[in-house]
């Protein structure tokens, strides 16, 4: 069977607050850590009052020390907010820290709105740059040569896996030509599934960091012991895309019984729309789903998430996808 991953985006829930969701990402990853999970991903989101990742370097960390197997990394650091020597200084850290268990994964969007990309200083002239950006934290990663100026310390010599990620055909196609794994965001943006997947093997050119194509896709999960559980808990996500969509996101809310009743019919096929590809149900639905999706895209690895209100009907649904897994 495929290795199964998760991503998760530290969700601030309404009543709560940011230390409470670092705690539950904690209790997450260690969940996944004893169920077999390959990653643990975290995501770099800014100004958004549902999400305590920002700094995911710093969460990386974090959840790494609480951890003791699984991989953690990213899913992705945005880089043109950030130098590319920063970037490798920092994961350079976490690899010492952490030897064999750190991922960088690497996303071209700001991550935030316009304004908090503009606060955020560098980024709309990091983002023309971002294939440059890539090749040097390549470089970055590599054994500093004897009379190199400038190293990253620590970085240099410790080839940090890398991973582009992408919603869109761009960084399929730039995975391709430099080798690189490549993972998509299909479980928000689920259009170009197929065709950044297909782009991204055709173009792919073996490396010395990779020797054939190596795509991962994320599916949002929403399982529990019965398939109206699932649809129950699948609500909570459906309001924070409406919430999104008018320009208005906030912590994550409960789920209801009835999202008609909080949401309009347009929401609600906007929400659907984003949530295409997922797997929402009871253990047998989900795992028909699963099933379903890994046949459609052909990934070589799939990564689950799914936010939800209660932490740990969170780690249940994992427990119900890891058990659906290993029957495969």
């Amino acid at each position: 069977m495929i290795p199964f991953s998760v991503l998760d985006l530290s969700p601030i829930v309404e009543g709560g607050d940011a230390r409470r969701g670092l705690d539950e990402t904690l209790a997450l990853a260690q969940a996944a850590d004893r169920l077999g999970y390959e990653r643990f991903w975290l995501a770099e989101h800014h100004n958004m009052p549902g999400i305590a990742s920002a700094a995911t370097a710093i969460v990386i960390g974090h959840v790494a020390a609480g951890t003791e197997r699984i991989r953690v990394g990213s899913g992705g650091v945005m880089l043109p907010n950030h130098a590319p020597l920063v970037v490798a200084e920092q994961f350079g850290t976490l690899e010492t820290l952490f030897p064999g268990r750190i991922d960088l994964g690497l996303g071209r969007a700001p991550g935030t709105d316009g304004a908090t990309a503009r606060a955020l200083r560098r980024y709309f002239e990091g983002a023309d740059q971002f294939p440059r950006d890539v090749v040097e934290l390549i470089q970055w990663f590599e054994p500093a040569s004897e009379n190199q100026p400038v190293r990253a310390v620590p970085g240099a010599g410790l080839r940090v896996p890398i991973w582009l990620l992408g919603s869109s055909l761009f960084s399929a196609q730039l995975a391709g030509q430099l080798g690189l794994p490549y993972a998509f965001a299909s479980h928000f943006a689920p259009e170009l599934l197929l065709e950044a997947l297909a782009l991204y093997r055709r173009e792919f050119v073996a490396s010395d960091r990779l020797a054939k194509p190596h795509a991962m896709a994320a599916i949002n999960v929403f399982a529990a012991d019965t398939d109206a559980e699932g649809v129950r808990l699948s609500t909570s996500m459906q309001q924070s895309f409406a919430r999104l969509s008018t320009g208005k996101p906030g912590k994550l809310p409960p789920p209801v019984d009835d999202i008609t009743t909080i949401l309009t019919p347009q929401q609600i096929a906007g929400a659907k729309g984003r949530l295409l590809y997922s797997a929402i149900g009871g253990p047998e639905t989900v795992k028909r789903q699963l099933t379903d999706f890994i046949a459609l895209s052909g990934v070589d690895e799939l990564m689950v998430t799914g936010m939800m209100f209660d932490n740990t009907a969170r780690i249940r649904s994992l427990e119900i996808v890891a058990e659906a897994r290993e029957q495969f």
